[in-house]
Formats: C-alpha cells, structure tokens, sequence
C-alpha cells in the first residue's frame, strides 16, 4: 500500500483505515456549526449525594448535552440530579504533579489518623464495664 497513508486519530476505527493519498486532497474541513461538542455527564443518585461521573456524550449545545445524557445515563439506574460539562472547560493536574498533594509528616495533627480517639474511648469503656462488673459482685 505505498498510496496510502495512515491517517491518527482517538478512534482506533480510523486510525486503522488506510485512506488514499489522492483521495486525501478530497477532504473539506467541516464548518463549525457542523463539529459536536464533548461534554462529561455526572449523575447524582440520591439528593443530597456526590456527584458521580459516568461517561460523555457528544451534542452540539449544552441542552442537547443535557438531554443526550439523561436518555442515556439517567434512564439505566437511579437518579435525582446530572450535571453534564464540557470536556475542555475541565481542568487537571498532570500525573508528576500528584507532589503537591503529599502532606509534610510533621503535620499529622492536620489528619484524623493523628488523634488517638478510638483507644481512649476503648479503654474508657472497659474501665466502666470493670465498674459495672465489680457493682454486681458486691
């Protein structure tokens, strides 16, 4: 196939496809109005509940979007509230900067695990159940 190239795209369908290098000069780039939208859908299973992400629709205006992801994801389970946004409006941090979520360890006093509650409580209950215990006895 020395005629035809390879044409990269997201989509391994397309990537496999082996289009002509004369056909290639017939491609016309579509109009804006004609290019859909990514959003990313979110549902809310119950009020009061988080926000869950469960996958991307393409429409062409936000209340499509909406529209598209309630028949699609609001249909198949349980669900009270669903956001959808645009894919490109998300921002992220890339993987080598998951550093600057790492806390210093002299610091434990700012997490739950540094409080020593649960074996105070232990012992506090022990101690009255041994109260409790030798009142019977008496």
């Amino acid at each position: 196939m020395a005629d035809s190239i390879t044409y990269q795209s997201l989509d391994p369908r397309v990537t496999r496809m082996h289009i002509p290098t004369n056909e290639q000069a017939n491609f016309t780039p579509l109009d804006d109005m004609n290019h859909w939208q990514t959003y990313e859908v979110f549902h809310q299973a119950k009020t009061g509940g988080r926000h869950i992400h469960v996958g991307s629709v393409h429409a062409p205006n936000a209340e499509m979007a909406l529209l598209y992801a309630k028949e699609q994801f609001g249909r198949r389970s349980v669900c009270v509230n669903m956001w959808v946004v645009k894919t490109q409006d998300i921002l992220s941090l890339a993987t080598e900067d998951a550093d600057v979520f790492a806390t210093t360890p002299e610091k434990d006093f700012r997490e739950a695990s540094g409080y020593k509650v649960m074996s105070k409580l232990n012992a506090y209950k022990k101690l009255q159940k041994e109260a409790n215990t030798a009142k019977e006895t008496e």
